[in-house]
């Protein structure tokens, strides 16, 4: 998979504009990932994300075409072939509803469509799971 940042990091790459992928990751990394791009260089690097209690899981959005590369162990990417969940668009439009009954929004669409960029997701991801090791080989 290639490094999208050198354009706009989290514009989706295909599919209808607004749609997007969800990778889910347990909820334990996937909250110190959440922590790792909120504190990135850009400050912003994360896009919405879906906590399921139930589950103990949280989905980042992420531009459609992400599944079929993606491969980092301990998560799985939800391929939609451009018929991803849409995203509000402008501030004076209400966050769309989770796509199942469960999840609800942990950062829910803001004033932008963006999504996360898998390229930060997967190195966030990967210093999460060095940290979250770690700590459990501390106890």
């Amino acid at each position: 998979m290639t490094d999208s940042r050198g354009s706009d990091p989290r514009t989706p790459s295909g599919g209808p504009p607004g749609c997007c992928e969800v990778v889910t990751v347990p909820a334990r990394q996937g909250l110190e990932a959440v922590d790792i791009l909120r504190r990135g260089e850009a400050g912003d690097a994360v896009g919405p994300v879906l906590h399921d209690d139930a589950g103990c899981t949280l989905g980042f959005l992420v531009p459609p075409g992400t599944a079929a590369g993606w491969d980092v162990p301990g998560s799985t990417c939800e391929e939609t072939d451009g018929r991803g969940l849409p995203l509000a668009t402008g501030s004076d439009v209400p966050a769309p509803e989770p796509p199942a009954k469960g999840p609800d929004w942990l950062l829910p669409p803001g004033d932008t469509d963006f999504a996360t960029d898998p390229a930060a997701l997967r190195e966030a991801l990967g210093e999460a799971q060095r940290l979250l090791d770690a700590v459990d080989g501390c106890r």
